[in-house]
């Protein structure tokens, strides 16, 4: 089991540390997405180190169907496979099978659903997952669940949730029985249960107050970022808040923007996960102090500047705007490299910043001063 300690608190933010068998982490927290095992954008486990990660996310569904928890766990687990010595989060696979899976057919058991690489047949529940995991060898392992769009009906997302919480005891009976098993790869993995209940306030707080009392390393809020607004997430995060466990973290999951994070931050939230600081990047759209910027927009044709003066990351320290805007002109590789570096470490970077501002008591101060200017259009 981890040991979250709260360091301290300014409103409903917080600041602690997150003792794992991996490494220590200290939140609040981004986990860079490495969804197959990888950075998309060439970006590897030594350059991780170099643009300040904590944590990696990977995801199980992904790693299933290629290439194989069976290979992985053969090659000594994701750690050793793809050379990683801080800690990784996996989660469950129920996103994927519920967004990318064709057909699928959801029971009391699990999903069966065809594979979106090959057609071919697969079956998901709580104890596959759990498993599949467990061969991966995660420092955190993420429940099974089910996540529906919003918005959805209110019986359906009522059942949804009554699942999930029956499947997150499933889960726990598995994982603790795979631990306490021969040949695992990681026995101290953990497991954070996930809050679902769709846009539906009651629902949210009911399946909040089942799910606690089932013992879990960490309780996550899924199922947001799928289709509703983002007051409606922040309206979300303020109603389950106050029912989550104050000595557990929390984590919002596939959130979000730079200001979905201060805004989520403000609100009490611990980790973060999103695709989007390196799929933006790979389009030349990059984040800075002083708000978004398109990298091959015209007017950086001849800027002999870093893409941020306020920024450490290897690619501001080496390259003008000229030549990344050329990079992806000319459709070179190294173009997406040097602009999802400089996303990254933004973000890392981002996280850094909030944890001295609570650190020194001024993240009142940080929310007022960022919370808008960081959605803006950089104009320089």
């Amino acid at each position: 089991m981890g040991k979250f300690t709260l360091l301290k608190t300014e409103g409903k933010a917080r600041r602690a540390r997150f003792e794992t068998v991996h490494g220590t982490i200290e939140t609040p927290v981004f986990m860079n997405v490495g969804t197959s095992a990888a950075i998309k954008g060439g970006i590897s486990t030594m350059d991780l180190h170099e643009v300040n990660c904590q944590v990696e996310l990977s995801n199980t569904y992904h790693l299933h169907v290629r290439p194989s928890d069976d290979l992985i766990y053969k090659m000594g687990g994701l750690h050793k496979f793809f050379n990683w010595d801080r800690p990784i989060l996996t989660d469950s696979g129920g996103f994927q099978v519920f967004s990318l899976a064709k057909l699928r057919k959801i029971t009391e058991e699990g999903v069966q659903f065809n594979s979106h690489v090959d057609g071919k047949r697969i079956f998901m529940g709580p104890e596959e997952s759990m498993r599949i995991q467990s061969h991966l060898g995660s420092t955190i392992a993420m429940a099974f669940d089910e996540c529906v769009e919003n918005p959805a009906p209110y019986p359906y997302v009522k059942a949804s949730e009554e699942r999930t919480v029956r499947w997150l005891r499933r889960c726990r009976a598995e994982l603790d029985r795979l631990n306490a098993s021969e040949g695992v790869v990681n026995p101290d993995q953990m497991l954070f249960g996930i809050n679902q209940g769709g846009t539906y306030k009651d629902l949210r707080v009911r399946n909040m107050q089942a799910i606690r009392e089932i013992e879990c390393d960490g309780y996550a809020i899924g199922g947001l970022a799928v289709g509703e607004d983002a007051d409606t997430m922040y309206e979300i995060i303020e109603t389950v808040e106050p029912h989550m466990p104050t000595d557990k973290p929390r984590y919002l999951m596939g959130v979000g923007t730079p200001q979905n994070i201060v805004e989520a931050v403000y609100r009490g939230v611990d980790f973060f996960d999103c695709v989007m600081p390196s799929r933006n990047a790979r389009h030349g759209n990059l984040f800075t102090w002083d708000g978004k910027m398109n990298i091959v927009n015209e007017k950086y044709a001849d800027d002999p500047r870093p893409i941020s003066d306020k920024c450490g990351c290897p690619s501001c320290k080496h390259y003008s705007r000229s030549y990344i805007r050329h990079l992806f002109k000319a459709k070179e590789a190294l173009g997406m490299r040097l602009a999802v570096l400089h996303n990254l470490y933004f973000y890392n970077d981002l996280m850094q910043k909030i944890r001295d501002a609570l650190d020194e008591g001024a993240y009142e101060e940080f929310y007022n001063k960022y919370r808008f200017k960081l959605a803006e259009r950089c104009s320089d």
